[in-house]
């Protein structure tokens, strides 16, 4: 057998395989979109799986999660430690609806104590994972993160940019950790490279307390329905 014959072979089994793949990633799909349907307004809170207990994002997190939950809505996170647990956290002692996205992981993310067991989903594909995010949140809350934050950012950035789903309220919190990320997209993305149209970074709002976090939501509330964003 050739190189090239070995190749495709291997291939060939390959796609074979993949084609079962769709069904799991449907049956993905539905479970979520059942168990979130239920569940009323919310809002997803994305940050740093490595933020510690003591630090002040993460009381932050817990503070803005607990004033939402009073304010009526769900809560959702990615289900782990570090800020999603903090926001979980902060769902739960407001007795509100706390739910887990959780990802199946090489390094095995274990699922924090804080989200309701009902409303806990687990996923094998990050791209299932953050249509969930996405499709029942009423707002997005970007603490600070690392990689996987600055995904769910720009993801998140780019469906409201495009219009793919209804305008929903953004938010970073953490001018200091934020800022620079937005004077480089002004200055390079928008003014130098004209990457960006001049509303796009208009759309995102920093802010440093939770009374402003909740405050915003709030308001945008007042005058936009509240319904799923596709």
């Amino acid at each position: 057998m050739t190189e090239q014959n070995f190749k495709m072979r291997h291939w060939e089994e390959t796609k074979a395989q993949s084609s079962w793949q769709i069904f799991k990633i449907m049956a993905e799909f539905v479970q979520g979109f059942e168990a979130l349907a239920k569940l009323g307004p919310c809002i997803s809170i994305f940050g740093s799986a490595r933020t510690k207990p003591e630090s002040p994002y993460y009381v932050l997190a817990e503070e803005i999660a607990k004033k939402l939950a009073e304010n009526g809505f769900g809560i959702i996170t990615g289900g782990g430690p570090g800020i999603m647990e903090a926001a979980n956290k902060g769902a739960s002692a407001a007795k509100g609806r706390s739910v887990g996205l959780n990802i199946a992981l090489p390094f095995e993310q274990v699922c924090n104590p804080y989200v309701d067991r009902e409303t806990l989903i687990d996923f094998d594909y990050f791209f299932v994972r953050k249509v969930m995010f996405t499709k029942y949140a009423q707002g997005f809350v970007m603490m600070p993160g690392g990689w996987g934050t600055m995904d769910e950012f720009f993801e998140v950035a780019t469906l409201i940019q495009t219009r793919k789903f209804l305008q929903a309220p953004m938010i970073c919190v953490g001018k200091a950790y934020w800022q620079g990320l937005f004077d480089w997209m002004k200055t390079v993305m928008l003014e130098t490279e004209h990457n960006l149209s001049p509303g796009d970074l208009e759309m995102i709002r920093i802010f440093d307390t939770a009374d402003e976090v909740v405050g915003y939501i709030n308001e945008f509330y007042r005058a936009h329905k509240l319904q799923p964003n596709f």
